[in-house]
C-alpha cells in the first residue's frame, strides 16, 4: 500500500479548507494511506498543482468564488491528462445531479459531515490504488 497520498483541497474560504482537513484527518480509513494536504485558493493554483503531478485525489468546493468547484472540475476533466478523482463539496444534497455534469466521482454536502467525507475520500483512494501485481 502507498504510504502517503496527496489530497488537493480547493476553496477560496480558508475555513472550508480547514473543515476538510479536520474531517478527513491524517488517515480517513484504516486501509488508507496517510494524507498530505495541498491547499489551493484559486483555480490557477489548482491547475499548476495538477500539472506538476503527484495529486491523488481532489476535494473541490462547489461554492467557491469566483470559480465554483463544479466548473473547475469540468475543466480539469477536459484538460488534465489522467486527472485524479474528484470529491465535490455541494451546497445542498439536491445539487448532486450537477456533479454528474462536472464529472466528479463523489459528492458530500455542506456543512461537511466528518464521517461522510472520510468515507467518500477513502473510497476514492481505494479506487485510485494500483492493482496488486
Amino acid at each position: 500500500m502507498q504510504s502517503t497520498a496527496t489530497v488537493l483541497v480547493y476553496s477560496d474560504d480558508a475555513n472550508t479548507r480547514e473543515q476538510v482537513r479536520l474531517a478527513a484527518g491524517r488517515r480517513p480509513a484504516a486501509d488508507s494511506p496517510r494524507l498530505e494536504y495541498l491547499e489551493c485558493a484559486t483555480p490557477a493554483a489548482v491547475r499548476e498543482a495538477l500539472e506538476r503531478g503527484g495529486v491523488d485525489v481532489c476535494v473541490l468546493d462547489g461554492e467557491a468564488v469566483p470559480a465554483g468547484g463544479m466548473g473547475v472540475c469540468r475543466q480539469m476533466k477536459d484538460e488534465i491528462f489522467e486527472c485524479p478523482p474528484v470529491l465535490l463539496l455541494i451546497g445542498r444534497p439536491q445539487d448532486a445531479w450537477l456533479a454528474t455534469w462536472s464529472r466528479a466521482e463523489a459528492t458530500v454536502a455542506h456543512p461537511v459531515d466528518p464521517a461522510e467525507l472520510a468515507a467518500a475520500l477513502a473510497a476514492l483512494l481505494r479506487e485510485r490504488r494500483p492493482a496488486a501485481a
